[in-house]
């Protein structure tokens, strides 16, 4: 059976991605942050709480490379939702959008991954976006994408519009990429784009934006990978 580690597997968007996953059969193990003032075994259970029964926990850090290489054993893909949280911090995005991105990039070259699937952002290419500056977490994601694009790790890079907390029944519309510049999309609807795109030989190597629209007919993943060139 195919084994996911999911890095950014107790945030909004990973804890739904790990849920996908687990509704697909999958195992998966999910990448908890091992620091802070909580012992490590208080984090597990907080992080058990929050997740589906059979999920496994590595404790690790995107910062900590060897923690990631220990916590890639045994495992086929990687799916990152990893992203800065808001702060005072102006290395945030730089250390967790980038070099966090890029250890686990270098883990996973290292491990042979099959796969591995990022939640980057949509408008990354716009240096001029008013996230930009925040910090300047576009830019770095951007250049996490770059990092893992030149790899050689097979991988599928998915940029979601404003992310939603509240399902819809709206349409996903997914397109190439710097093609879509306005939108927002539930983070449920990102979790199973990302979920997708680890059965989809037409998602692999791609960039993909998504959003959600009341207007847009809707289309199987497969077709939207597909059509996405």
């Amino acid at each position: 059976m195919v084994k996911v580690l999911v890095a950014g597997a107790t945030g909004q968007t990973g804890r739904r991605i790990v849920q996908q996953l687990t509704e697909r059969g999958l195992a998966v193990k999910a990448l908890v942050r091992d620091s802070g003032s909580e012992s490590s075994e208080q984090k597990r259970q907080e992080a058990l709480s929050m997740l589906p029964e059979g999920v496994e926990i590595a404790m690790g850090d995107v910062l900590k490379p060897d923690s990631l290489k220990l916590a890639l054993q045994d495992c086929q893909v990687l799916i990152s939702a990893t992203g800065a949280a808001p702060s005072f911090d102006p290395t945030g995005p730089y250390k967790v959008d980038y070099e966090g991105t890029k250890n686990l990039v270098d883990a996973a070259q290292q491990a042979g991954i099959e796969q591995m699937v990022m939640v980057s952002s949509l408008c990354v290419s716009r240096l001029f976006h008013p996230l930009n500056l925040f910090w300047g977490v576009l830019y770095w994601k951007q250049q996490a994408e770059d990092y893992l694009k030149n790899s050689g790790v097979p991988y599928t890079i998915v940029r979601p519009g404003g992310l939603k907390n509240e399902d819809n029944s709206e349409a996903i519309v997914m397109s190439s990429a710097d093609t879509l510049f306005e939108g927002s999309i539930p983070r449920s609807k990102v979790a199973q784009v990302c979920a997708e795109a680890l059965v989809q030989p037409t998602a692999k190597n791609k960039v993909v934006e998504i959003v959600t629209s009341e207007t847009a007919a809707s289309q199987p993943l497969a077709t939207l990978f597909a059509n996405v060139g």
